[in-house]
């Protein structure tokens, strides 16, 4: 086969346009090369032709220097006196102009492609211990207040961001939704987490915590979670310390592949669907209780903290307990890192064992200076407990939650309880059948109807229900299921309000923006899904002890939180401190850790009445409607 023939030309061309391909600083070393030529040029010009432009004697340094000149002014020029001298000069100040308009061209073009390359959020990050945040969704908003409340005693914290989204639209949102983060700063890169290339722009290896949010606008979120993992926990330039990784999954038949890839326990995986599933069914029995786990979860206010405490070696955990006036003790994490919420009394604390506290902030975990007040031992009651009995609950609505909700509301109801499910979507009816056949204490019967209607409503008798839960319809718009959710919550509301019956009503919302609408419905009880899911990931980025004692409090097995019927443990109507509520769960093996004043669960102002770690010298007086607040096994 022939070889090609170039010419000279196209090959001086092809050389030329490879050189200009590398960008503005080939552009500005041609042009200047360019300038020199014709500089040289005239300054050869003048020295053969012996034409002078000044009237000290001409030399070739001297011809360089004033060729240069009008080359860089084009006033220069003006002051040339000869005809010669002036065409000359004309000629190169010409050039010049050519030569200077497009340096400054070039330069300009250069620098506004530097400003958008960095509006398109490529600079790797240099920061280090920043909490990096992988992926975008509306729950990113929640995880970055709390995390700004978190980050209130640090001098420069960070939060890093990478998502696939254009940097500029990042930071307008955030701006939007925090103008001022105090001593945090926020800084958001475009580009895909699951990219082994657009990770090491954030610099994980040098992050304290990595959250991984499961994003909304994809078919299966989950895979792009576990991907995510695996890029930080595979990566061949990972560091060598084991990663701080909290991430969301969505499906409980992903969760296994999660935990393959996550190292190890590398990776403190949330399952959303399965923790709104465990918190609602706990709820909708115990009015009150989701404004406890929320007190628990967010950074403002009371929230669980590790604390070692050497002065209390040797004591018993009920010792512990009476030994802080502004913190409630409620566990010990042995030194092999093993959790035990609410163990017995006679529990002494080994060397070694970390408290685990309720508390404003982790410095005011502070051993009282003085000895406990005594309680009132006439206050206290023994072996009263009110009856329970068969429960009744209404579901309105249904989505991929209801089966685990029903399924965890088994293993705390008297056998012989019912669930009803009212809901609009036929294809619910074989479900719910197929349920019916795994419960060991419930009934549960399935009724086509519309939950929005107030007739289909009270054709049901709701008030003769002890719960109802009210879930987002599935597939559907967000906000038009939330809508659905609260105009059958104001036909509930209603309904206590005409007859005097109060039931307990939980309701899923899914935009937490709803939630000032739930208020105004005086809804006491709410569970919003992402709120919820963003207060735990941000609690676990803080500190990774949390995943076991979040397991024990939102599982059915071991201790968890109740409200439990204040006359059962002490005489109402007359003064007493914390104290003495201590005493009287410490001898039911109980932890008490704060109280639910009756009046004033209507007052969203007041915590719907619900005091978390209250301060135990305090003096109150309780009625009989007043709840206490206590970790106990049942």
């Amino acid at each position: 086969m022939a070889k090609t023939q170039f010419t000279f030309r196209e090959k001086l061309r092809y050389r030329f346009e490879n050189t200009l391909s590398k960008g503005p600083i080939a552009i500005i070393a041609w042009l200047g090369v360019i300038s020199a030529l014709i500089v040289i040029i005239a300054a050869t010009i003048l020295m053969l032709t012996g034409i002078n432009p000044t009237d000290s004697e001409l030399s070739y340094p001297e011809a360089l220097w004033q060729s240069l000149m009008r080359a860089m002014d084009a006033g220069t020029v003006a002051g040339d006196m000869t005809w010669p001298v002036r065409i000359i000069m004309f000629c190169v100040t010409l050039g010049g102009i050519f030569i200077i308009g497009s340096l400054i061209g070039t330069l300009t073009s250069a620098l506004e492609s530097s400003i958008d390359n960095m509006r398109k959020g490529r600079s790797r990050v240099i920061e280090s211990n920043h909490t990096l945040i992988l992926g975008w969704s509306p729950k990113i908003f929640t995880i970055i207040s709390e995390l700004l409340i978190a980050n209130a005693n640090q001098k420069k914290a960070r939060i890093v961001i990478l998502a696939d989204r254009e940097k500029v639209d990042m930071e307008d949102e955030i701006n939007a939704k925090f103008p001022d983060t105090k001593t945090t700063k926020i800084i958001c890169r475009s580009g895909s987490p699951l990219d082994l290339n657009d990770l090491e722009v954030v610099n994980p290896n040098e992050a304290r915590s990595v959250i991984i949010i499961s994003p909304e606008e994809v078919n299966n979120p989950d895979t792009f979670v576990i991907k995510s993992i695996l890029a930080l926990t595979n990566n061949p330039n990972r560091r060598k310390d084991r990663f701080h990784i909290v991430a969301e999954l969505r499906d409980e038949e992903n969760l296994e592949a999660a935990e393959l890839v996550s190292n190890n326990g590398e990776a403190s995986l949330v399952l959303s669907s399965d923790l709104i599933a465990r918190v609602t069914a706990q709820t909708c029995r115990q009015s009150g209780l989701s404004v406890v786990y929320t007190e628990l979860l967010d950074f403002d206010g009371a929230e669980i903290y590790f604390k070692k405490e050497k002065a209390l070696t040797g004591k018993t955990y009920k010792y512990a307990t009476n030994s802080y006036e502004d913190s409630a003790i409620i566990g010990i994490m042995r030194k092999d890192e093993s959790v035990i919420l609410n163990p017995q009394m006679d529990t002494v604390l080994e060397d070694g064992d970390t408290l685990i506290a309720i508390s404003e902030d982790d410095d005011t975990i502070i051993l009282s200076q003085r000895t406990p007040p005594a309680p009132d031992k006439d206050a206290i009651r023994h072996d009263v407990i009110s009856p329970t009995g068969k429960e009744r609950t209404l579901m309105l609505g249904w989505n991929e939650k209801g089966a685990a909700i029903v399924r965890e509301l088994d293993n705390y109801v008297e056998a012989g309880s019912e669930v009803l499910v009212i809901c609009n979507d036929e294809r619910i009816e074989p479900v719910v059948a197929a349920l019916s056949l795994e419960l060991k204490k419930q009934d549960i019967r399935f009724v086509k109807g519309k939950t929005t209607e107030r007739a289909v409503i009270d054709a049901h008798h709701v008030t003769e229900f002890d719960h109802v839960i009210l879930l987002c319809a599935q597939d559907m718009d967000i906000q038009e299921a939330d809508a659905e959710v609260l105009i059958s919550l104001l036909h509930l509301r209603n309904i206590a309000d005409t007859t005097g019956k109060d039931f307990a009503i939980v309701s899923e919302m899914r935009d937490i923006r709803n939630r000032a609408l739930a208020d105004v419905a005086k809804a006491d009880d709410f569970i919003v899904s992402d709120k919820l899911v963003s207060l735990m990931m941000s609690q676990l980025a803080e500190n990774k002890h949390l995943e076991k004692v979040f397991h024990y409090l939102f599982s059915a097995n071991g201790a968890e939180v109740y409200l439990k019927p204040i006359a059962d443990y002490v005489r109402t109507g007359r003064q007493m401190n914390f104290y003495t509520l201590l005493e009287a769960a410490a001898e039911r093996g109980e932890t008490a850790i704060g109280y639910r004043i009756a009046s004033q669960k209507e007052q969203a102002d007041k915590a719907y009445g619900v005091v978390v770690n209250p301060k135990k010298s305090a003096s109150v007086s309780f009625s009989d409607e007043d709840k206490i607040i206590v970790l106990a096994t049942a």
